[in-house]
């Protein structure tokens, strides 16, 4: 059976407040009959104002939600009083699930069958890519570097002028909707966030850094195209806004200049900055690329609205691996996200990561449970990748540090020239596989917050993911034995050093509470302006969602 959120964790599911609210007032025990949880699931029936009650019921393995409710929110106000009400012990164990529940799950099962046949049909035909589509790919790359080109002209022409009259929030505009134009939706974006840089004193500064690392895409883009025989790769440039902004850095840090240098070109770099200018991948050929089974620990999440669109950002780690992941999810501005990813649960899932030199963003590509504490270890399988507790900066790192490679996945790099560590069963070695299994290492999963690391080292993870990805802002982190300190609680200090919070953060006082003035375990997101504390544990190991 899974084990029992807490009410934080519960209240997190809320789509809005109004919800959590009216999530308390349907909570009483008075309120419901017919309860029950399973293995996976929890159901309960709630007096409603009608003749029937509603009947509510919860997929936790996911988690999904069903109500017989008119409500568009999901999960609505009488799953989550449901789940509340699970969360104080207040919902009898059941051997077998209502019958109403039982047709409810295997109907999500069946749906969830033939989306997956349904996906791998769409990749294969994807695969099939004919003349047409290629002569479609190649006229959208002309477009995007003459776009980019223009881009780093009107750069070049900012530099000259100076940026004294930079402070109209809609002088990138005109610029971003040409960008839309030549297909560089990821460029486009950067552009029309500038106006949040102009806010603060110090915007002069903030500004010139985004300007940088615009040049700075731009030039990598025409380089690596240029290296790895694009047809749209030439280009009239735009002149130097500095010459350090036309190194390209490498994966593995080593400065690279692509077919002008005659230096070789990572396939994970490449694949990064095509990313950033917004050459999109469909899940199925992520998930082609190979995935990595683990037991990842769900950090925290983080909503934020960007142009009447919510992006939901949730942070893992793996147990094993200790790889971290960023789950996106995107929904419409008051439409419900995707909630399937509990703070402070640990799930077993196959993970497929984007390619690119620091590989972050990843999709689930398959759920096999979510562990309670004191669970048994995983088994890998044949094929999964074996990533070293690094985990940043490359595909994953042998147990000495030395890349390792995981099979079949796009995008990732040659081992360097270390002397390669171990072999691992189930893991690419300079070239080499090994057949076999992979047994997770390490200790069951116990109760209380996941192994975190000093500030130092999390500073230093940072620092390796920004040499494999200099455009990246933001990274999680799970630092361990923290204490809230300074002027307005602003900083979290270890004993390793201490890290300024991020300006929108406010006073910590839920954090300051928790801790009591001892340290503490927080994840947190790094940015380069601060950090954004997103979960904690107390005392009890319970989950304080921050």
């Amino acid at each position: 059976m899974i084990e029992r959120w807490n009410r934080d964790q519960v209240l997190a599911l809320a789509p809005d407040a109004s919800s959590q609210k009216a999530a308390h007032g349907v909570s009483s025990p008075a309120k419901w009959s017919g309860t029950g949880v399973g293995a996976d699931a929890l159901w309960g029936e709630c007096k409603g104002s009608g003749s029937k009650p509603y009947r509510a019921c919860v997929d936790l393995s996911e988690p999904a939600y069903k109500c017989t409710c008119p409500s568009r929110k999901f999960p609505c106000k009488h799953a989550l009083g449901l789940l509340l009400l699970w969360s104080a012990d207040g919902v009898p164990a059941a051997d077998e699930p209502a019958d109403w529940v039982g047709e409810w799950l295997d109907g999500r099962r069946g749906r969830a069958a033939k989306a997956a046949e349904a996906g791998a049909a769409r990749a294969a035909k994807a695969a099939e890519a004919g003349p047409a589509d290629g002569r479609r790919a190649d006229r959208r790359e002309q477009r995007v570097t003459a776009g980019l080109a223009d881009l780093e002209r009107w750069l070049a022409d900012q530099i000259r002028q100076g940026i004294a009259g930079s402070r109209r929030h809609d002088q990138w505009d005109a610029l971003a909707k040409r960008l839309v134009d030549a297909q560089a939706p990821g460029v486009a974006g950067s552009l029309s966030r500038l106006g949040a840089t102009l806010d603060g004193d110090d915007w002069p500064a903030r500004l010139l850094g985004e300007y940088a690392l615009l040049h700075l895409l731009c030039v990598a883009h025409r380089r690596l195209a240029a290296s790895s025989g694009s047809p749209a790769s030439s280009s009239d440039g735009a002149g130097d806004i500095g010459d350090a902004a036309d190194a390209v850095a490498g994966a593995d840090g080593e400065v690279r200049g692509g077919a002008e240098a005659g230096g070789a070109v990572p396939a994970g770099l490449l694949q990064r900055v095509r990313d950033r200018v917004g050459f999109s991948m469909t899940k199925e050929e992520v998930i082609a690329g190979g995935t990595v089974r683990d037991r990842w620990d769900v950090l925290g999440r983080r909503d934020e609205e960007n142009d009447r669109l919510t992006a939901r950002r949730v942070w893992l780690r793996g147990r094993e691996t200790g790889r971290v992941a960023l789950v996106l999810s995107f929904a419409p501005a008051g439409q419900a996200l995707d909630a399937s990813l509990v703070t402070g649960t640990t799930v077993d899932a196959d993970l497929a990561f984007y390619p690119g030199s620091a590989p972050l963003r990843a999709v689930v590509a398959a759920r096999h449970r979510t562990i309670r504490p004191g669970a048994g270890s995983v088994t890998a399988r044949s094929g999964d990748a074996g990533i070293g507790p690094g985990g940043v900066g490359s595909d994953g790192a042998g147990p000495d540090g030395s890349d390792a490679v995981r099979p079949g996945a796009a995008g990732t790099t040659a081992p360097g020239p270390e002397t390669p560590g171990p072999e691992t069963p189930g893991t690419s070695v300079a070239g080499k596989t090994v057949a076999g299994t992979v047994a997770a290492r390490g200790e069951d999963v116990g109760a209380g917050p996941p192994p975190g690391t000093s500030v130092r080292a999390a500073l230093d993870q940072v620092a390796e993911a920004l040499a494999g990805d200099p455009w990246l802002d933001s990274w999680p982190v799970l630092l361990e034995g923290v204490v809230p300190a300074g002027n307005d609680l602003r900083l979290l200090t270890g004993p390793s050093g201490g890290l300024a919070l991020h300006p929108s953060v406010g006073t910590p006082w839920r954090l300051a509470a928790v801790s009591g003035g001892h340290p503490v375990t927080v994840a947190a997101e790094w940015t380069p302006r601060g950090l954004r504390p997103l979960t904690t544990w107390d005392e009890e190991g319970r989950v304080i969602v921050l």
